[in-house]
């Protein structure tokens, strides 16, 4: 009999979360990547074919050529913007973090954007780029001036948030899903920010290859990110250990023995129940049980009549004793 795991496609059954390594082919796609940044660095510092090709672009004013399309684009940009996008991202690996029990998936996302953050902000710090709406001169490169657009961070940040999900794919079949939509997504925020004229060119290809430098490092941090998961588990079963109360032996009181009040006054005695100890009502107030069953040779009835004595009576007709009072006798 074929078992469910002989039934499923070898490359569809979902494998163990495996810790990428730094092969020679990742290792030769980082070296050709970091070639290209510089490239484009250079040519822009230098005020060569990129910047005149940013001019070009952005004289022809993509906004007015299709103007119908604005909108739509507005709202697609947000696909690009770093707070939405790590919220939605942060959300579905932590639900992956509950399915896979491990803190892999948050620790690699928290990664990636402190690297993110990390070297692009300090780029567009360093080189203070102006964007195509605050140009000074046709023809210039606008380095310097104190701006922050180079690299987009719109588009570095696309490529790095859903890069990730590829990243962390555990099949064959998903991990292609993964990568054709980060790239897709990645190539329209780059692409929406030429049109709407925030970026030069320029800034978007920075920010392709920008991104696409923290996701190839990603594999050399990988035992620093174990080590971490480590001592963050550790320290979350020391957390747990700490809040566990421990339970306290409870000493049953002697029959009869004086209890002390909650309020400080005079002690309570607790009255004894069924088995020597007290019996309380479902509210929790102490209460006096039913006694204990009798002996068969008690008797179940007391002897004698329970009525009260009463003077016997005077047979009709009989004369009445003189009544005596205080002051007076009879017939006075």
């Amino acid at each position: 009999m074929r078992t469910n795991d002989e039934l499923v496609p070898a490359e569809e059954r979902p494998t163990e979360p495996v810790r990428p390594r730094m092969t020679r082919t990742r290792i030769g796609i980082l070296l050709a990547t970091s070639v290209v940044y510089l490239a484009i660095v250079v040519g822009v510092l230098t005020t060569s074919w990129p910047v005149r090709f940013d001019w070009q672009v952005m004289l022809f004013r993509p906004y007015k050529q299709w103007p119908e399309i604005h909108t739509f684009l507005d709202y697609f940009v947000v696909l690009g913007q770093r707070g939405p996008t790590a919220v939605a991202v942060a959300a579905w690996l932590g639900w992956r973090t509950y399915k896979l029990r491990t803190l892999r998936p948050l620790l690699v996302l928290g990664t990636s954007l402190l690297l993110l953050n990390a070297t692009v902000g300090a780029a567009k710090i360093g080189m203070g780029r102006l964007g195509p709406h605050y140009a000074t001169a046709i023809g210039s490169n606008e380095m310097f001036a104190g701006g922050d657009i180079f690299p987009s961070g719109h588009t570095a940040n696309a490529v790095v948030t859903w890069g990730v999900l590829a990243y962390l794919a555990t099949t064959p079949r998903a991990r292609r899903i993964a990568s054709v939509s980060a790239a897709l997504l990645a190539l329209g925020v780059g692409m929406t920010t030429v049109y709407l004229g925030t970026h030069w060119m320029s800034d978007v290809t920075l920010g392709w290859t920008a991104g696409l430098l923290v996701l190839l490092v990603l594999p050399w941090f990988e035992a620093p990110m174990a080590r971490a998961e480590e001592l963050l588990l550790a320290l979350w079963r020391r957390i747990r250990e700490r809040r566990a109360v421990p339970a306290v032996p409870v000493t049953p009181l002697a029959i009869g023995a004086p209890r002390p009040a909650a309020d400080g006054r005079r002690p309570v005695r607790e009255p004894a129940g069924v088995g020597g100890r007290t019996a309380r009502l479902p509210e929790g107030r102490p209460h006096l049980s039913a006694p204990r069953p009798r002996s068969e040779r008690t008797p179940l009835t007391p002897t004698g009549s329970r009525r009260p004595p009463v003077p016997e009576r005077v047979p009709r007709g009989a004369p009445l004793a003189p009544a005596t009072g205080r002051g007076r006798t009879a017939g006075t």
